[in-house]
């Protein structure tokens, strides 16, 4: 409909002048209400609708729900209420006019808004709707925009409680034309969290106890909100006793009770504490846990060097991988015991200053070198598998489920080193002979050639020192030779008495299995090692040749000794 059709009359039409006059000084000289906020009279309420008069020669009809706050709630109004209203059109194609109440509230706080927007002010609104990405916001008639990331400081999981509640707004931005407004319930609470921190900062103290909400959970501890500050509550600082995950205790959002444990005014740093405000388990500790005290307990950690076992909540001990097992050496205590798993121990220290007690698992069993030196005293021989080689000798398995080890220098009396080791490999089964036990470390000495008597313990029978004796080149080294005296005995005959004669004093001269005669010059039981000399035998013998043949007197050389002993021989044959 044009503009002002309101208004068209008859020519000649008297009354009809006399009524525009009267609209027209109510217009205060315009001549439409259209698109203008008047006041208007509510003369009906009935059919959900509300007919107000507002001095046109028609009523117009607005609907009961745009009286309510923001769309929802019961509408407060009655006949013969003045409001205002916003005229949309003078009149429809029924001939009423089309009013708009939420048009008009919308005009006002459009107002009002931008004013507060351009100072930088709060406003109060009501969130009354969920739209995707956010919340509608009813600010006194006009409808804002609340994104979800703008609703709190932190992640709100139920908005419930805040929705139809009055509260204060920040306007990010507003765009009249288009009608959009964008708010943060955020900024105001960060501003409010920004003064109450500046409060809080400056009564704060040592040792003060504070009411706080748990904001956020790590690895390492939980960041409590105090209002207006974050302190962080250390994991070991939650509670007395162990606890692997901050989550084990807490969950965000939880109201928790804190005291304050350190404060840096300068950077802020608040540690919080919960353990602090309950009872030390320690206390008196070290006498209700002595020494030798057997008790069961629970594993509550694995580690590399050993397991912690909760004796009561908050009281934890240490067993060392050392006092796990009497047997099993260098495995992890992973493989002897498991998490929650009850054990018995026994306490073996208690540290109050360092709040450590020690404890020991074995000692709750039967020790196994007691019980295999009462059975089996040195001496004894027993039967068992090489259950591993090494550099230095055999390990064998005994009874027990314990091993004991025969010494490279225990294996053979006439091989020793690698010759000796060679004889032996994993799994073989093995005589051996007890030789010695020590309990406490553990450790059982055994001999394979203590199975027999020691060949060289009747050496001093056969062979007596300088005594010539044959012997067999065992081995040739830079130094000497190795031989062999009589029934396996060793010998060596150094490089320096393979001669008289310095140019034939060379080992290579000889191969293994050569056989030479030498004079026994030594018998060394400590060594086991019979020394020999080539070179005093050839001497031995010279002095019986000239002793026999001729005298040194004389000045006769050997030489001539030998042939005139030769010659003597060779006639004494010819007589016969």
């Amino acid at each position: 409909m044009p503009k002002g059709s309101a208004l068209r009359k008859p020519a000649n039409d008297t009354s009809s002048d006399a009524f525009a006059a009267l609209l027209d000084e109510s217009l205060g000289g315009s001549t439409s209400f259209e698109g203008q906020v008047v006041k208007g009279t509510i003369v009906r309420i009935a059919n959900d609708f509300v007919t107000i008069d507002v001095g046109l020669k028609s009523e117009g009809r607005v609907a009961l729900r745009e009286f309510s706050n923001g769309g929802t709630g019961a509408p407060e109004v009655k006949e013969g209420d003045i409001v205002d209203i916003f005229v949309d059109r003078m009149e429809n194609k029924e001939g009423e006019a089309v009013l708009s109440r939420d048009k008009a509230r919308r005009e006002e706080a459009w107002t009002v808004l931008e004013k507060a927007f351009t100072d930088q002010e709060r406003v109060m609104g009501t969130i009354f709707g969920r739209v995707k990405g956010g919340f509608t916001v009813d600010l006194s008639g006009a409808v804002a925009f609340l994104p979800g990331s703008q609703v709190d400081v932190r992640p709100v999981r139920d908005v419930g409680p805040l929705m139809g509640a009055a509260q204060q707004f920040a306007i990010l931005k507003m765009d009249r034309r288009r009608g959009n407004i964008v708010v943060s319930r955020r900024a105001v609470m960060e501003e409010t969290r920004a003064e109450d921190r500046t409060r809080l900062m400056g009564a704060l103290s040592e040792g003060q106890v504070l009411d706080g909400v748990v904001k956020n959970i790590t690895d390492y501890g939980a960041f409590v909100d105090l209002g207006g500050v974050d302190g962080l509550l250390h994991v070991t600082d939650i509670a007395w006793k162990r606890i692997n995950h901050p989550s084990e205790a807490l969950t965000i959002g939880q109201q928790v009770k804190v005291q304050v444990i350190r404060f840096n005014s300068e950077t802020q740093r608040i540690s919080l504490g919960m353990k602090q405000l309950m009872s030390d388990p320690w206390d008196g500790a070290g006498a209700k846990y002595p020494v030798g005290l057997k008790l069961k307990g629970r594993v509550t950690n694995i580690t590399d060097y050993g397991a912690f076992v909760e004796l009561e909540p908050g009281v934890e001990g240490l067993v060392h991988v050392s006092e796990m097992s009497w047997t099993k050496k260098n495995v992890h205590p992973g493989k002897i015991v498991s998490t929650s798993q009850e054990v018995e121990v026994m306490v073996l220290d208690v540290d109050m200053s360092k709040r450590r007690i020690s404890l020991g698992l074995k000692q709750c069993m039967a020790n196994p070198w007691e019980s295999f030196a009462e059975q089996y005293p040195s001496g004894t021989e027993l039967e068992g598998e090489v259950r591993n080689i090494t550099e230095f000798g055999l390990f064998v398995g005994l009874p027990g489920d314990i091993d004991g080890m025969v010494h490279l220098s225990d294996l053979s009396w006439e091989k020793a080193g690698d010759e000796a080791i060679r004889d032996f490999k994993k799994g073989d089964n093995v005589k051996v002979k007890v030789l010695d036990v020590d309990m406490e470390k553990e450790r059982i000495s055994l001999g394979i050639k203590q199975l027999e008597k020691d060949p060289f313990e009747t050496v001093g029978d056969g062979i007596k020192k300088g005594e010539v004796v044959t012997v067999i080149v065992a081995g040739i080294q830079d130094n000497g030779i190795d031989v062999t005296v009589q029934e396996g005995i060793p010998g060596f005959i150094r490089k320096s008495e393979l001669s008289r004669d310095r140019s034939e004093q060379r080992p290579d001269r000889y191969a293994i299995g050569d056989k030479l005669d030498a004079k026994i010059t030594n018998i060394d039981k400590a060594s086991r090692r019979v020394v020999l000399s080539v070179k005093a035998r050839e001497l031995d013998e010279e002095k019986k040749a000239m002793a026999d043949f001729g005298s040194s007197d004389s000045g006769a050389s050997l030489g001539d000794i030998l042939g005139a002993a030769l010659r003597r021989k060779q006639g004494d044959g010819d007589e016969t």
